[in-house]
C-alpha cells in the first residue's frame, strides 16, 4: 500500500521548503491536505511529482513549488475571502481553505466542478464554496475579495475579475508570453492594480485569459 503521508512530507521537505517557502501556515496546510485524492484515479501514484498534473478540460494541477511561491506571495490570513480561479478537482481550494476564512472556488467545466464539490465535502472542507462559470468573469455575487490566485496562465487578466478585489487586496497570476512566464503579484489601489514581478514559473494558459488578437493590414 502506498504511504502518502511519507510523500507529501517528501514533497514539502524537496520541493517546497527548498524554494524558500517556510511560512507555518502554508507548510501546515501541504502537509494536511491529502493531495492524492484531488487527482484523476490513473494519476494517483504522479500526485506528489514537481511537475503540473494534467487534469483534462484545459485544466492543471499546478506543481507544488509553484502554487507553493504563489501562496507565499498572497501572504494570506486568517480572516482573508479568496477567490481561486480553475480549482481543477478542488486541491488548491482545500489548501487555501486551511489557511483562510472562506474561499470561493471557480470552475466552468460543470463536471470538473462537481467532482470538485464531492472531494471536498469527503475531506470535510466546509468553508470552501464552488461555483460553476467562466473563470474570466470571477464570482461577483460572493464578491469582492481578499486575495485571488489564477490556476494557470495568462496572457492578460481582464478588468471583471480585478474588479473583484478590495482596495488593498492582492492577485497572483502567471503571466506567459510564447513558452516563457512570470509570476507578478498585483496590489488593488483605487480602482488600479500595480504588479511586481516575484519569479519564474510556467503554466498552460486558461481559455478567457488569452489576449485578443488584432490585425494590422
Amino acid at each position: 500500500m502506498t504511504d502518502f503521508t511519507t510523500r507529501r512530507r517528501m514533497m514539502v521537505d524537496t520541493q517546497v521548503r527548498p524554494s524558500d517557502v517556510t511560512e507555518f501556515p502554508i507548510i501546515d496546510a501541504m502537509l494536511s491536505i491529502p493531495r492524492e485524492h484531488f487527482v484523476p484515479q490513473d494519476r494517483v501514484e504522479a500526485a506528489y511529482i514537481s511537475e503540473d498534473i494534467d487534469l483534462g478540460s484545459g485544466r492543471v494541477l499546478l506543481a507544488p513549488r509553484l502554487f507553493a511561491k504563489m501562496l507565499e506571495a498572497l501572504d494570506l490570513t486568517r480572516t482573508d475571502l479568496v477567490l481561486d480561479l480553475g480549482c481543477g478537482y478542488g486541491y488548491s481550494a482545500a489548501v487555501i481553505a486551511h489557511m483562510a476564512e472562506a474561499v470561493v472556488a471557480v470552475e466552468e467545466d460543470e463536471a470538473l466542478a462537481g467532482e470538485a464539490q464531492t472531494l471536498l465535502s469527503e475531506q470535510h472542507v466546509d468553508n470552501a464554496i464552488p461555483h460553476v462559470g467562466a473563470l474570466s468573469d470571477g464570482a461577483a455575487a460572493h464578491g469582492p475579495y481578499d486575495a485571488i490566485i489564477i490556476e494557470g496562465g495568462v496572457e492578460e487578466v481582464p478588468s471583471a475579475v480585478t474588479d473583484q478585489l478590495k482596495d488593498g487586496g492582492r492577485i497572483v497570476a502567471i503571466f506567459m508570453e510564447n513558452a516563457l512566464g512570470s509570476v507578478k503579484i498585483g496590489t488593488k489601489s483605487g480602482t488600479k492594480v500595480t504588479w511586481r514581478l516575484v519569479f519564474n514559473g510556467t503554466a498552460p494558459v486558461l481559455e478567457g485569459f488569452k489576449k485578443e488578437k488584432t490585425f494590422a493590414l
